[in-house]
């Protein structure tokens, strides 16, 4: 099996972490890095020398992978799964639902277990399994180290290993550039509770869920993307059922990817052939998917999830001919609350809480072209269409102790005119988001109201 330098990098790092005292090092590696062939080198080496490995994995299209990269490795093993004949061969990839109905019926000890998508393994079933064998060795790979609930992964893992960067895999060549565009919202988000950490999904799907968001949507991609294949992400099954019809009306062929698909394997392979545009999904794709034909990825659910935002945006990073670099369309403000997908993130075993205390991490700096609506970094022209772009607020400097006035009035006149321009109560709270306010929904709402107010007195 030929490995990528940085892939025999991550093992040769996964060894020194075990050697120096480590029970369950966790990888961290970003979506398209290989993390399944890494995982099929370890495996193969391990059970050259005698070992017994269990590989826990969640999705009925992350056994398929694993499986194949195992046999292309020469890696002999059984499957634990539905429609499996159990066997008893010394490498076994589990599902782990299947697996927690089963286990009494193991009479074996695997000396290394391996935790594919490993940000889940604290839940309830995977725990349950885990411990099942307290003395084995664990071995945990994600793209994203962090929970929904803000749970630190150091109630299961013991040693942080981390592998290359998204940005160190496009600077290679392995990940394709990213064009992100974030249209104007046209969906109104206030008031939208959160819920385990999240935004409801049956309120963030009653806000998304209307003909002039889906019809933006479906013409933002029509002008951006030219009908190159996309994935659509929306809130839950009756708002992706809305959006697939609102596609095939448009006469852009369109099918749902759920959880109740019984033909996901001919869907995919559908999509992959080119006989289906888009992919209209709610979760089935955010983990395990590998299809690098898909070029876009449109965001009609919105997160406080920056793990989500990540394993989303990273489906349609893998290099495929004739795929000059993938565009996300952004309807959501996604990018404004978790940035790009090649921005530096600090990863930590540690509880959200005290990663980032009370205050969360500050919003990322991010521009949008008005002629265009290209998302980008803070810069004086817009790197997709050359528009000129309007200078960014001024900040007022501190030079020898004394406080310039000339930069306070130019301050004051800049903000003045930032919310003058910001017309919705989405760009307000954006506005106040790029100001670090600790509220800025307050803030857009006391402003849009009493924009109200002086318009019907």
């Amino acid at each position: 099996m030929q490995l990528r330098p940085y892939q025999q990098q991550a093992i040769a790092d996964l060894r020194m972490a075990y050697r120096s005292g480590a029970h369950a090092p966790l990888l961290v590696a970003p979506t398209g890095a290989g993390k399944t062939i890494i995982l099929a080198a370890i495996t193969q080496a391990a059970a050259g020398r005698g070992r017994r490995i269990l590989i826990l994995v969640h999705r009925r299209e992350l056994i398929r992978q694993t499986s194949a990269k195992l046999a292309h490795a020469g890696v002999n093993h059984g499957i634990i799964a539905a429609g499996f004949e159990q066997s008893d061969h010394p490498v076994q990839v589990a599902s782990v639902q299947t697996l927690a109905r089963r286990l009494q019926q193991q009479h074996w000890q695997p000396d290394l277990i391996v935790i594919d998508e490993a940000h889940h393994a604290i839940a309830g079933t995977w725990a349950n399994v885990i411990s099942y064998w307290p003395d084995s060795l664990l071995l945990g790979v994600t793209a994203t180290p962090i929970r929904q609930d803000g749970r630190g992964l150091g109630a299961m893992f013991d040693r942080l290993v981390l592998g290359p960067s998204t940005a160190d895999l496009m600077a290679a060549g392995h990940l394709t550039r990213v064009k992100l565009f974030a249209p104007p919202q046209v969906a109104d988000l206030t008031g939208i509770r959160t819920r385990a950490g999240d935004y409801a999904n049956d309120q963030a799907a009653a806000a998304m869920t209307r003909p002039t968001v889906t019809g933006d949507a479906i013409t933002h991609y029509q002008r951006i993307a030219e009908s190159q294949p996309a994935i659509a992400f929306c809130c839950n099954v009756n708002h992706a059922t809305s959006v697939c019809d609102a596609f095939n009306a448009a006469g852009i062929s369109a099918a749902t990817l759920l959880g109740n698909t019984t033909d996901r394997d001919a869907l995919v392979a559908r999509f992959a052939a080119g006989e289906l545009q888009v992919l209209v999904t709610v979760d089935v794709v955010s983990e395990g998917f590998d299809c690098p034909g898909a070029a876009v990825a449109i965001l009609l659910r919105p997160t406080q999830s920056q793990g989500l935002y990540l394993q989303q945006v990273g489906r349609v990073l893998r290099p495929a001919p004739g795929k000059a670099a993938a565009i996300i369309l952004d309807h959501v403000g996604n990018v404004h609350r978790h940035g790009f997908p090649d921005d530096h993130r600090e990863w930590s075993l540690d509880d959200a809480q005290r990663r980032t205390g009370k205050g969360g991490p500050p919003a990322p700096a991010v521009r949008t072209c008005e002629v265009c609506f290209a998302a980008f970094k803070p810069a004086p022209v817009c790197p997709c269409c050359g528009a000129a772009c309007a200078p960014p607020p001024l900040t007022i400097r501190q030079q020898d102790g004394e406080l310039k006035e000339l930069a306070r009035q130019a301050v004051q006149r800049a903000h003045r005119r930032d919310q003058g321009q910001a017309r919705t109560l989405q760009q307000l709270i954006h506005l106040g988001q790029q100001r670090g306010m600790k509220n800025p929904v307050a803030w857009a709402k006391h402003v849009h109201f009493a924009r109200q107010q002086r318009a019907s007195s």
